[in-house]
């Protein structure tokens, strides 16, 4: 069973929100935080304006805000929404500069790259995404066979030229009432921001993400969900607001912990979990250990048997640290936030069948991560390629950022 903790707590002198989820037996399995003096565009919905069109590079700069210019790739101008005027040529709406769009923000700034946007618009819920420029079905590979036909026969008729649909996993715990509720207030909001975006001025916020910690608790697998504690009167209120417009299901396991002796950073160690996260080496129980790097293009993770002591043979001795270092990766992927291209260096074996058993233990322990991530290859030289969807920065480049401010 599953926490999910959301405090207030200093983070490098700067108070900061946190949100954690703690999994039973096993500790802080996720952990993000925000300034409480300052707010992210993640998610968000602007008008933004074309400042230019860089035709080499199949990108445009499109600004949304004062000293805010975002990325935009031209492969999505077919679903552009523009917001004064088209310009047709050829018969194809052509994007140029001056051109105002509605863009959502798809990608924070990473590593000195700039925000992404996209005119792919996406209105989440529980159950369900409502997904513009897509027009097909999509569920979730984590259900069962059985349930996503039944999922696809209730929803392949919603899909239209406009917006397809993508089902999460929540979907499947959910009666066919709870699903459709949730599509109509998404095509409600859908419809509200377009309605919007044909009013405002040029940089206007048409809709404004939830908090992250919302977004967080929005995208928790609720089956394993024991409850949700928070310690902050004014959080408890959002999340009891947001609960119960979207989520009444889940109302019953939200809880205001109000133990001003023992706060829930201090009861969960979570300052502990936070300097911890920076650390290059993360032992593994049976003495060996992990070297984690970022670089400015992958990220390194290098496998040593450390003090691991055993009479067995070496190769089955390195293949049960090649298992143990495969779960703790995918782990450690998911508490640091790493994306992009991920190298691993496992100890190396001769057993076809030691490989075998090794890259299908570290898909299934992948498969647990909500961000999509997946194993590509074994190269000739044994390094495993991972590749997890780049959607936050990595928790180091948030204590950066809190330095930085």
């Amino acid at each position: 069973m599953n926490k999910l903790i959301v405090t207030e707590m200093p983070v490098r002198g700067r108070d900061c929100t946190l949100y954690a989820e703690i999994e039973e037996g096993a500790g802080t399995r996720e952990i993000s935080f925000s300034p409480l003096d300052c707010t992210g565009i993640l998610g968000n919905i602007y008008i933004g304006q074309v400042e230019r069109v860089v035709s080499n590079i199949q990108g445009a700069f499109v600004r949304i805000g004062e000293g805010i210019v975002c990325f935009y790739s031209l492969k999505e101008q077919e679903h552009a929404v523009y917001t004064n005027g088209k310009n047709k040529i050829n018969g194809r709406y052509t994007l140029k500069a001056g051109d105002q769009l509605l863009v959502q923000v798809m990608r924070e700034a990473m590593r000195g790259k700039r925000p992404t946007v996209t005119s792919k618009l996406e209105f989440h819920g529980k159950y369900l995404i409502l997904a513009a420029g897509i027009s097909v079905l999509r569920v979730s590979a984590k259900l069962s066979a059985d349930v996503r036909r039944r999922l696809k026969e209730w929803l392949a008729p919603e899909v239209t030229e406009e917006y397809g649909l993508i089902v999460r996993t929540n979907a499947g715990a959910a009666d066919k009432d709870q699903i459709f509720q949730e599509l109509d207030i998404l095509k409600k909001r859908r419809h509200q921001v377009l309605k919007k975006g044909q009013s405002r001025t040029c940089y206007s916020l048409i809709q404004e993400a939830q908090p992250f910690y919302l977004g967080a608790i929005q995208n928790a697998y609720t089956e394993n969900l024991e409850e949700i504690v928070t310690d902050v009167p004014a959080v408890y209120e959002k999340i009891q607001t947001y609960l119960t417009e979207y989520q009444p299901e889940d109302l019953n396991k939200l809880r205001l912990y109000r133990d001003t002796l023992m706060p829930l950073n201090k009861l969960y160690a979570l300052e502990g979990v936070l300097s911890r996260l920076l650390e290059k080496h993360v032992w593994l129980k049976s003495g060996g250990f992990l070297v984690i790097e970022q670089t400015e293009a992958f990220v390194s993770i290098d496998v040593n048997t450390g003090k691991y002591m055993s009479n067995k043979k070496s190769q089955e001795t390195y293949h049960k640290i090649n298992l143990e270092a495969a779960r703790e990766i995918a782990f450690q992927l998911r508490l640091r936030n790493l994306s992009g291209i991920i190298l691993v260096d496992f100890i190396n074996l001769n057993q076809p069948e030691y490989e075998n058993e090794l890259i299908y233990e570290f898909r299934k322990y992948l498969k647990k991560d909500r961000v999509k991530a997946d194993v590509v290859d074994m190269t000739a030289l044994k390094i495993v390629e991972v590749t997890r969807q780049k959607v936050r920065r990595p928790v180091s480049e948030d204590f950066e950022a809190l330095e930085r401010v």
